[in-house]
Parts: C-alpha cells; sequence; structure tokens
C-alpha cells in the first residue's frame, strides 16, 4: 500500500544548514565540544561561568589574569561574541576558551565571553538581545554592587571592550551602535575589533534572513548598516580583521570603508592576511599568522587611546 505522506524534498539549502519541506532541519557541523572552565597554572589565568538572565537564558565564561593587588587592581574588560553563522558553536569551545584565555593573560585583561541563543531554538535577534543583556549586566557594576565579585572588584567600566568574529563581530557592531545611541551609564567603550565580520553582500545574506523572520530584506540594519548608523558607534577606535581567502573578506572591507565615509569621529584600522582562510586563528592558533592577528588584538587592548591611525594596514 503505497504512503499517503509527501516524499522529504530539501526546499533551501545554506551554508550551514539544510531545510526540508517538513520543516526538519539537517545541520552539516556536528555540536561543538565543550569545555568547562579552569584554573591555567601556566598562565594564573581562572575562569568560571556565570548566568547573566534565566529568562531567556544566557550566560558567559569570564576570565581573569593573575591578581597580584586584590585591593587595588583594576583590568580593562572585553565583552566577547563567538562566531558561528548564528546558528552553531559555543562560547564554552574549546578554541574560544584557549583564545580568551590567551587575551586575558596576555592583555591583562577581564574577558566576558557571552553564551548567547542559537537558531533554531532561539532565532535572530536572539544574538543580539542576549549580547546586549550581557553588556548591560557588565554595566551593573559600575558602583561595585553587581552580582559577580569579580568584576565588582577588578573591572574597571573606563576601559571597555566589545569584540568577535564572524557572526560575533556583526554582533559587536550592533552593541557599539546600541551604545551610542541610547548610552551605557557608567561605561566608557573604548573600542571595537571584529575578526572576519560578517555582513550583508555575500552567500550568508539567505541563511541570516532565514533565522531572522521579522526582517527589513537585503537592507537590514543589522544586516548591512546604514551610514547614520555608522556614525553613531559609540567608541573611539574600531580594529577590523579580514583574510584575503575568506568569502566574507569583501564585507570586511566594506565595512572599513563605508565606516571611513560616514561622518564617525573615530579611528579605524584595517589589518588583512594574505593567504589565510576564515577564523585560521582558530583552527591553527600557532601559526605566524594566527600569532600576528592575536598579538594586534591584545595591543588594541593595551595601548594609549592615541596611538592608532586611521589607516589600513594590509599584506596584499
Amino acid at each position: 500500500m503505497a504512503s499517503s505522506s509527501s516524499p522529504r524534498e530539501i526546499i533551501k539549502e545554506f551554508p550551514f544548514f539544510r531545510v526540508y519541506n517538513d520543516g526538519r532541519l539537517e545541520f552539516f557541523r556536528p555540536p561543538c565540544v565543550k569545555v568547562p572552565p579552569s584554573d591555567d597554572p601556566i598562565t594564573g589565568v581562572r575562569s568560571k561561568d556565570v548566568v547573566i538572565s534565566s529568562q531567556p537564558t544566557v550566560s558567559a565564561r569570564i576570565f581573569i589574569p593573575k591578581v597580584t593587588n586584590p585591593d587595588k587592581q583594576k583590568f580593562p574588560l572585553l565583552l566577547y561574541m563567538h562566531g558561528g553563522g548564528f546558528c552553531t558553536l559555543s562560547a564554552f569551545a574549546k578554541p574560544y576558551h584557549d583564545f580568551c584565555n590567551t587575551i586575558s593573560s596576555q592583555a591583562n585583561a577581564i574577558v566576558v565571553s557571552v553564551e548567547y541563543g542559537l537558531f533554531p531554538d532561539r532565532p535572530i535577534p536572539a544574538c543580539y538581545e542576549d549580547s546586549w543583556a550581557a553588556l548591560k549586566w557588565v554595566a551593573s557594576h559600575v558602583s561595585g554592587n553587581g552580582p559577580d565579585p569579580w568584576l565588582n572588584h577588578h573591572a574597571d567600566l573606563g576601559r571597555v571592550f566589545i569584540g568577535g568574529d564572524s557572526a560575533g563581530g556583526n554582533i559587536a557592531h550592533t552593541l557599539a551602535f546600541r551604545v551610542g545611541s541610547i548610552g551605557l551609564p557608567g561605561v566608557n567603550l573604548v573600542g571595537v575589533t571584529m575578526v572576519h565580520p560578517f555582513f550583508g553582500g555575500t552567500e550568508d545574506d539567505e541563511m541570516w534572513l532565514y533565522m531572522c523572520a521579522n526582517n527589513d530584506g537585503p537592507q537590514d540594519p543589522r544586516m548591512k548598516p546604514h551610514a547614520e548608523d555608522l556614525a553613531r558607534l559609540g567608541c573611539e577606535r574600531v580594529l577590523i580583521f579580514v583574510a584575503e581567502r575568506d568569502y566574507l573578506c569583501p564585507a570586511g572591507k566594506n565595512y572599513y570603508e563605508e565606516l571611513k565615509k560616514s561622518g564617525w569621529k573615530g579611528r579605524v584600522e584595517l589589518v588583512g592576511h594574505l593567504g589565510e582562510k576564515h577564523v585560521f586563528y582558530l583552527r591553527n592558533p600557532t601559526c605566524t599568522n594566527a600569532l600576528e592577528l592575536t598579538n594586534k588584538f591584545i595591543s588594541f587592548i593595551k595601548q594609549n587611546n592615541g596611538s592608532l591611525r586611521n589607516s589600513i594596514e594590509s599584506k596584499y
């Protein structure tokens, strides 16, 4: 007897997953392996997981460098958003844990790595709202009476940075725009770092639109920031990394050019790596270009405010 059900067919296929006519999604990558927080005996960096919100569920992993003066020592703070196409990976995945541990140790900074909601369980804009909630949670420590003692005692909220790679770079832009538009009392956002960021104009556009049911089409400002939004970035400096063989390279370069033309008053730098692919520094963290990228990221946090020029540094 023939089945009355229709055969299952693929109706959409994106870089990270395909969609069947019965609504089922098939992701191309297995779930990432997560590692627990730990105390690093080599660097002295400690890490722990914290709950930022229970409804919706938002958490983060905090890294703090070795404290030598418990009463007076203050560190700059980096809020970091991981990549993964808004639908995969985790702040608790080993490559991100290791990267944030390195940044904390070598930049002498507190790092708050955000575990934001992912499609399909929590479609876009959950990633933006969760990350904004994390930044506001950080700001709640401005008077020294927030929920986390590490931030109360050791976070210098006059030196706050936002960073992210791929999808996380896109989220970092959105947070900087919100800070510039509506403010974040008590917090001075010094700089934003975007590593191989996603923005509109690539093969990922249709996937983003599918994951965000309420969108404004290809010109949605979260995907393709408007000039007036770029002009409102609430930070002093921006550092953008691109990789020559990364399909998102044109998007990062275009963001750089548009930011320069927008009327924004800060300073922006673009750094390119010849012959490299998307997020190569996470896949091969000890290669020469990965070490150079990481060191540049670190120096961006450590440098004096006046040392970054409005220029492009390129190896092309």
